[in-house]
């Protein structure tokens, strides 16, 4: 990616910002600071506010490589955060205030994840089995489990998760 394609990159996410930020003033008639804008996330996320800082972070490889789609949700996804604490302070992050601010004032579908591919920005994971299926588990939640013997449980099933002991790992003498 050239240095052209990344400064037309950045002027698309603020040209989004801009226009969402104006939405969200005529619809709570009221002024919004401009937020921050940083290009410093790393793994699969898409991008965090931060509500105390004023600040969108974004993953500058998912947006590099789902350019107009990464603008059209994440931008606006975010800004809704920072929009919904200003306005409605500590709320539920993706609760009816925040569909409100994305279906009605930015008119975009309120999806709580993204569905890039990740396979880039992934990096090593682990596999755990509950009782309905298998779960990979980052580095940060192996290591959590194996050195500070944490417990984490399947969302569906509501089991604890285990560790699958890889099978190159054992070695047969038949």
């Amino acid at each position: 990616m050239t240095e052209p394609q990344l400064r037309h990159l950045h002027l698309q996410v603020n040209r989004k910002l801009s226009q969402c930020l104006q939405l969200a003033e005529q619809h709570f008639h009221c002024q919004f600071p401009r937020p921050t804008i940083s290009y410093k996330l790393r793994g699969v996320k898409a991008g965090v506010a931060y509500l105390q800082l004023w600040q969108i972070r974004l993953n500058p490889i998912l947006l590099l490589e789902n350019q107009q789609v990464f603008i059209d949700q994440v931008v606006p996804h975010e800004l809704a955060h920072l929009l919904v604490y200003q306005q409605f302070g500590r709320v539920k992050p993706h609760g009816r205030e925040w569909q409100m601010v994305m279906t009605q004032v930015f008119g975009v579908p309120a999806e709580t994840k993204h569905q890039f591919a990740v396979q880039r920005v992934q990096g090593k994971t682990f596999p755990y089995r509950c009782a309905c299926q298998i779960h990979h588990l980052t580095i940060r939640r192996h290591n959590n489990i194996m050195r500070e013997g944490i417990e984490y449980f399947c969302k569906k099933c509501k089991t604890k998760l285990f560790f699958v002991e890889s099978q190159d790992s054992t070695v047969n003498l038949e």
